[in-house]
């Protein structure tokens, strides 16, 4: 067909700063052999001519195997800006200011070409440089089931990720291509070098013409027009290798990339872990980051409780499994909830049994647009049945239009109930877990005016369960952490009476779980974000919560906690005089737990300054006292108050430079400072004299080394 070919850009548009901070890399020139190589190298083609330029994040062409892609992607980050796309941005440059801006219109073909090396990517714009970065790049060729999306930027993105305007020629071959060799390419023209796959559109099919992938789906309208395959910003094209997977990749419900096939895997923790990782929370150790780390799907079956938490492996997103016959010491066993053997990335939800007993889980499918239930085949929960879609229907037997996100489940009455997250929740009944009745809303018209919190907040990460004489919706929203409702369900619908926060000043306090054990305490954990750290996946110390009849929520740290205990020291009736301070002296360690009353009268403020030097500088301070409206640690202000005659009781777990505050049972508070491996503690007093009724202080062992000789740990 006939078409206009935009000439380069002109060097003065590679401007003096994108010479400066581009580094063009001495690019492959030997002698290669013809004919086909698959591997971490390949290089993307295509010849494109974008509808328009305001488009953002649809790819011309992208490679895909399960959660993980790489594409060619218009305007994502910067408007007009080409990209290497990527799952998570993990192969994709942050900076790209200096990149030349897009000017083509509908008319208009560019030649588009990312060459991928072990560790760089190379992209070209009609044969000159446009951008070259280190990265460390993956092999999605090799993998039998991988697939080719023109049009789309993956396979399970959202809404707005499609390309809009029209394709000429699209390949991909399995090798890193020179740029003499890009140079040399031509749009509807065979090059010297064969590619894998190869789409020209000229006989009106879209069909591979090298025949990698003979299975091909169009979808929402994508057609071929004058040898162009033509994509409205809706339209997309998915080619396979085989027809299930195209099916599969293109359905229209609950689309998904099939997986590579799965190595089992099992975190470990290192023997002999950086200086800087956590000692006794839990935390993930690798393969693959826990970012997000979010804890989920808590079971306690027969005295062990199996905790999954979400971390990302090269698989996609996964839940590692760890076991624990205390919530003190960790075990992880292989992780099988896995998008191989689910078909999709794992998000949060919630671990339940079911009427009759089964282990059962409810969860999000991560790039399936849907909520899943697995069965555990086994107490180990180490086999699960295939994946069972939650698929609400009005009482019309029509499905309603609501958000898909972090579900969470319960019983009541013989009834199983199940919520949708994300803004204004959804809520659905089943009597057998497979056809689930949509009830609307699952707020209350009566929602109290006077919460602090809109209706409309985003309710994810969900846990609802009965606690006390209430019912407790414990939850995030993304923006302010993690909170929770206390009130009633009634009229199947949840009416709060309270609001109150777990995370204060941001959102560090995040997605939390719970779990109800066998001796009837509800225990939860939340995962640890937007602090300083290590590793990834931090979880914060187990906490029991409970409601007595005063209706006020009790925080405390888990009662087994204590067993870490070892090399106790202690001071009892200790005066403090306005203004002064005592030091603890003689703590040694980076694992400590403190525990510090003060006598009633409290004076106004009073507190301790904890992971400073040797003269109590650069310190952390943990802040409360009878004239504060609540505890202070480093950067975070909570509400908490004393009452009358109220003795005030810290407990302080340092762990590295993380510390966790638990204030009267009342209050907890997370934040994290700088480690110090012999932190410097001071009790101080202002605004009056203060007297500690107690003081004591505890090395805590590492939850990694668990022991073996039960008796010889108490007699420590």
């Amino acid at each position: 067909m006939k078409f206009r070919l935009l000439f380069p850009l002109s060097v003065a548009l590679l401007s003096a700063a994108l010479l400066a901070t581009v580094s063009l890399s001495p690019l492959a020139t030997a002698q290669e052999s013809p004919g086909k190589r698959t591997g971490v190298e390949k290089t993307l083609v295509v010849w494109a001519a974008p509808g328009n330029l305001s488009q953002r994040g649809g790819s011309a062409l992208t490679i895909q195997s399960g959660d993980r892609f790489d594409g060619i992607v218009l305007g994502e980050r910067l408007l007009r800006k080409w990209m290497p796309g990527s799952n998570n941005y993990d192969r994709t440059a942050v900076n790209q200011i200096q990149w030349p801006s897009e000017t083509a219109d509908a008319e208009t073909l560019v030649q588009i070409a990312v060459v991928y090396t072990p560790e760089r990517i190379r992209m070209y714009r009609n044969g000159e440089a446009y951008a070259d970065y280190p990265a460390e790049n993956i092999d999605l060729l090799s993998v039998d089931n991988h697939i080719a999306v023109l049009g789309l930027r993956h396979v399970g993105a959202g809404p707005g990720t499609n390309f809009n305007g029209s394709i000429e020629d699209a390949r991909i071959y399995g090798r890193a291509l020179s740029d003499e060799q890009i140079k040399a390419l031509e749009p509807n023209v065979a090059s010297d070098i064969e590619p894998l796959a190869w789409w020209d559109f000229e006989d009106g099919k879209m069909m591979d013409k090298a025949g990698r992938f003979p299975h091909t789906a169009a979808r929402d309208g994508a057609k071929v027009e004058d040898g162009r395959l033509v994509l409205d910003g809706a339209a997309f094209l998915v080619a396979a290798r085989s027809q299930q997977d195209v099916e599969q990749a293109s359905s229209a419900v609950s689309p998904r990339a099939p997986t590579p096939p799965y190595q089992p895997e099992t975190p470990v923790w290192p023997d002999n872990p950086p200086a800087n990782w956590l000692t006794f929370h839990l935390a993930h150790p690798g393969p693959g980051p826990a970012i997000p780390g979010d804890p989920n799907c808590i079971l306690d079956i027969d005295g062990v409780t199996h905790l999954h938490y979400i971390y990302r492996n090269a698989y996609g997103f996964s839940f590692a499994h760890a076991t624990s016959d205390d919530m003190v010491y960790w075990d992880w066993e292989t992780t099988v909830l896995t998008p191989p053997t689910t078909g999709h990335g794992m998000f949060s939800g919630t671990g339940f049994f079911t009427k009759d007993g089964t282990p059962a889980i409810i969860y999000h499918g991560e790039g399936s647009g849907r909520n899943w239930i697995r069965f555990a085949e086994n107490d180990e929960l180490s086999a699960w049945s295939d994946p069972l879609a939650i698929v609400p229907k009005k009482r019309d037997g029509t499905e309603p239009e609501m958000r898909h996100w972090d579900p969470d489940l319960w019983i009541r009455n013989d009834t199983y109930y199940a919520l949708s997250g994300g803004r204004n929740p959804q809520l659905m009944r089943s009597d057998d877990l497979e056809s689930w009745l949509h009830l609307g809303d699952v707020l209350h018209e009566d929602y109290p005016s006077d919460l602090g919190v809109p209706r409309d907040e985003d309710i994810s990460c969900a846990n609802f369960y009965r606690i006390g004489d209430k019912w407790m919706l414990l939850c995030i929203s993304h923006g302010l952490g993690c909170r929770y409702y206390l009130g009633d369900f009634k009229d199947e619908k949840f009416l709060p009476e309270s609001h109150a926060m777990m995370s204060w000043g941001g959102n560090q306090f995040f997605a939390p779980e719970s779990v109800l054990t066998a001796d009837g305490r509800r225990v939860m954990w939340a995962w640890i974000m937007n602090l300083p750290t290590e590793p990834t996946g931090v979880q914060s110390l187990p906490r029991e919560l409970e409601l007595p009849a005063d209706g006020v929520l009790r925080i405390r740290p888990l009662t087994e906690l204590a067993k870490l205990r070892h090399a106790e020291k202690s001071w009892s009736d200790v005066e403090i005089a306005n203004g002064a301070e005592f030091a603890l002296d003689g703590l040694t360690g980076d694992a400590i737990e403190l525990e510090i009353t003060f006598a009633a009268p409290v004076p106004e403020n009073v507190g301790l300054s904890v992971l400073g030097d040797s003269h109590g500088n650069d310190a952390m301070t943990i802040l409360a006292g009878s004239g504060r409206d609540g505890v202070k640690v480093g950067q975070r202000d909570a509400p908490f108050k004393l009452a009358d005659g109220e003795d005030l009781t810290l407990r302080i777990f340092i762990d590295k430079n993380f510390v966790e505050v638990f204030a009267n049972d009342r209050q907890a508070v997370v934040d994290a400072h700088k480690i110090r491996p012999n932190p410097n503690v001071r009790l101080f007093a202002i605004d009056g004299d203060a007297r500690v009724k107690s003081a004591k202080a505890w090395k805590l062992r590492s939850i990694y080394d668990k022991p073996t000789d039960t008796a010889a740990v108490n007699a420590q």
